[in-house]
């Protein structure tokens, strides 16, 4: 924790002439787009597995045809077959799994007073009047929704609302094409994927959770979730054209 403390330190002082009393929200943007670009990589190879099981997804059809009345027989043959390809069905989760530990440390830092066994004087620098340890609910009680510490939220949400209308529409074309193409590979009188249907309503609506995560959680972690979140909205649409059936899982930090 101390080692990533002053790292945040070195990064505000490093970032002070250009950002001023803002500096160590500008540490935590950078930060987080240091993390996003070490995981790119994983990010890539996640978009090339996608698309390997898209093209895999008549076979799994046709699996799924002749082992209709033998789940653990389908699952078994599903899973030689992405062997068989080289294809890992859990390649999708890796970018947002590998993010997780900077996350927490992020968000547990800017949760603690004191850091070994000092004051946090971290807590006391801002993002303009936000100090970056309070919530929104301090943000109300500080001023009101229109008072400094308010429009800086104003302005998050803003953000994450515009990324999050992009992403509901980019997502509800991408898993309305998927379940239209994994219908047609079907064919009549398969067995339709089981929460398919409850998966492609339920799914474009996830990018507002976000909305959520920065209005309860410290403007530090805030920072960290809305700059990863505005990455994977850009990431995504350079690496799943809307016109490349995939799957959109949500990304989390």
């Amino acid at each position: 924790m101390s080692a990533f403390a002053r790292l945040v330190e070195q990064l505000a002082e490093l970032l002070q002439p250009l950002f001023h009393a803002s500096a160590a929200a500008a540490a935590i943007i950078l930060f987080t787009a240091l993390v996003r670009l070490l995981v790119h990589p994983l990010s890539r190879a996640a978009a090339r597995g996608q698309r390997a099981r898209t093209r895999l997804q008549p076979r799994v059809a046709e699996l799924r045809k002749k082992h209709a009345k033998n789940p653990q027989k389908l699952q078994q043959a599903v899973l030689e077959l992405h062997a068989a390809e080289k294809v890992s069905p859990l390649s999708g989760l890796l970018p947002s799994l590998c993010q997780m530990p900077a996350f927490f440390l992020l968000y547990h830092l800017f949760s603690s007073s004191t850091i070994g066994g000092e004051a946090n004087g971290l807590l006391a620098h801002q993002l303009f009047a936000a100090p970056l340890g309070n919530r929104w609910a301090d943000a109300l009680g500080d001023g009101g929704l229109l008072g400094a510490p308010g429009l800086v939220y104003v302005a998050l949400f803003a953000l994450v609302a515009a990324v999050a209308t992009f992403n509901y529409r980019r997502t509800k074309q991408m898993t309305a094409a998927n379940a239209s193409m994994v219908a047609a590979s079907a064919g009549d009188g398969a067995q339709p994927v089981p929460g398919l249907a409850a998966m492609t309503k339920v799914m474009p609506f996830m990018s507002f959770v976000t909305l959520v995560s920065v209005a309860v959680m410290p403007l530090a972690a805030a920072l960290y979730m809305v700059t990863s979140t505005t990455w994977s909205a850009v990431e995504r649409a350079l690496l799943y054209p809307v016109n490349t059936p995939a799957n959109t899982p949500v990304s989390t930090p």
